[in-house]
């Protein structure tokens, strides 16, 4: 089962500026609820982790598409299995409305639970208010890249379908303090040594 979040949130900045702090994927850590980290890998791969519903996960995305100003669309490869995009439109008078489409696969009884609760789209629209205030608060963005990728292959909004490589695999982060139970969720104490 799959879950689609949609958010928009209006900042009063003008677009390139927006889309210009976007593209710091490593500065997400600053106003995404939960992300330890994000590390550019190449211009078109990043590797995340992250805390969900108490879980610690990783992945690599792809960008499949990326337009200055107006666009930045993912999908994962390996690990927590999501996709999506966020789009960037003119509001007039100096500012953006950004847009966020993401779909995601829970995985596990504590992410399933904390789906039902709609944690992920309390999240997304938490990320999105505190961008909005980061980006408000400096008024200019800390960097920006303007390359394209993929610009105009009518990549569209991404879904889980995209990310299919990583179905299957939990992106769970190994913690020798955790092994796996029968259901393999790893939610037993380690097995003592002898």
């Amino acid at each position: 089962m799959t879950t689609k979040v949609e958010k928009s949130v209006t900042v009063g900045v003008p677009v390139s500026t927006a889309y210009n702090q976007w593209t710091q994927f490593e500065e997400f850590p600053r106003f995404m609820d939960g992300v330890e980290s994000v590390t550019q890998l190449g211009e078109d791969r990043l590797q995340w982790v992250a805390e969900i519903a108490g879980v610690r996960r990783e992945w690599t995305a792809r960008i499949l598409e990326q337009v200055p100003d107006r666009k930045v669309a993912w999908a994962a490869e390996e690990g927590a299995t999501n996709a999506g995009a966020v789009t960037f439109a003119d509001a007039g008078a100096g500012r953006a409305v950004i847009h966020l489409e993401l779909e995601y696969e829970p995985e596990g009884f504590l992410e399933n639970v904390a789906d039902k609760l709609h944690v992920v789209e309390k999240r997304a629209e938490g990320d999105l208010e505190r961008f909005r205030d980061v980006v408000e608060s400096t008024g200019y963005a800390t960097g920006g890249w303007r390359g394209s990728i993929r610009e105009g292959s009518g990549v569209g909004t991404p879904g889980v379908e995209d990310a299919a490589s990583s179905r299957g695999d939990s992106g769970t982060v190994d913690d020798p303090a955790v092994r796996p139970d029968d259901d393999g969720h790893g939610d037993l104490p380690p097995t003592p040594v002898r």
